[in-house]
């Protein structure tokens, strides 16, 4: 059972609804969807969605040159980016997605990355807020251009190499925890990967622990569930880790947990499996780990 959140990285709905329309205050709707299920957050924005929010493209607001889906765009692009929508320094920034809690905390991180740290996640996310009759807007939004300045917090970001050194050391003391969020049955190598092309089996040294435990009915889990969660696998979030899963969209919520308990500086592997997976030179682990 969840409870009504309000912490430094989740707000309530009743909290947002009551500051609508408030100055310096930006909403982003960070909807984003598997291409299996056919679904186009995009075009779900513009039919319906909370009053004063822009839409956040995590595929558009991305790194153009690389191959890799939606990875992070440098500060200079991501600035051009974030203050076409309005969002301009010192905005207390509320994020949310039309699942309840799935791409969200991928926002969340992405401005924690770029040096923001007044970002919160909406608990219970579009859902809820739908649930408690709220109001909804529809169409296109044409935000007034604000300033936004990118600071890059690289200890929040892991790169292949920094992944691949946790890996070869896992274990040993110092030594990162590599946490993948992906299911287990993709995890062990049971089930191939929903992107073709991509090798099937994880990261060797990594420890699993799949979104889905961490969330219930579009939420995140009051702290003492997500600790009883993350005991379960073995991870401990008082040590140094990086998260991983298909694409770093869900690894930002293995991110969001550990804030939620205490532990804001869990890295998020922007590559993650996309970029892991198609590599045959990188050593590959097949199991449950």
């Amino acid at each position: 059972m969840t409870v009504e959140v309000e912490s430094k990285y989740l707000v309530s709905t009743e909290w947002l609804a009551e500051r609508l329309g408030a100055p310096g205050l930006a909403i982003l709707d960070a909807s984003w969807h598997l291409p299996t299920t056919n679904r186009d957050g995009a075009a779900e924005f513009l039919e319906r969605h909370i009053p004063g929010a822009v839409y956040f493209d995590i595929d558009a607001i991305a790194d153009k040159v690389s191959s890799l889906p939606h990875m992070l765009p440098d500060s200079l692009a991501f600035s051009g980016a974030v203050r076409k929508l309005g969002i301009g320094d010192g905005m207390k920034i509320v994020v949310y997605d039309s699942l309840g809690l799935f791409s969200a905390p991928r926002v969340w991180w992405t401005f924690r990355a770029f040096g923001v740290r007044d970002v919160v996640v909406l608990d219970g996310g579009l859902p809820k807020w739908l649930s408690e009759g709220r109001a909804v807007a529809e169409g296109p939004v044409r935000p007034q251009s604000r300033h936004f300045t990118a600071r890059l917090d690289h200890a929040l970001i892991a790169t292949l190499g920094d992944v691949r050194a946790a890996s070869a050391k896992a274990g040993a003391l110092g030594a990162p925890q590599i946490v993948d969020a992906r299911s287990a049955p993709r995890f062990r190598g049971d089930e191939l990967e929903p992107r073709p092309g991509l090798r099937s089996g994880h990261i060797p040294g990594s420890l699993n622990l799949p979104w889905g435990d961490l969330v219930a009915d579009g939420r995140l889990l009051p702290p003492e569930q997500l600790a009883a969660a993350f005991a379960r696998v073995g991870f401990d979030p008082a040590k140094a880790a990086i998260a991983t899963c298909g694409s770093g969209v869900t690894a930002s919520i293995i991110a969001l947990a550990a804030a939620t308990t205490g532990r804001p500086g869990v890295a998020v592997y922007d590559g993650s499996w996309a970029e892991w997976g198609m590599r045959s030179d990188l050593p590959l682990a097949l199991g449950p780990g």
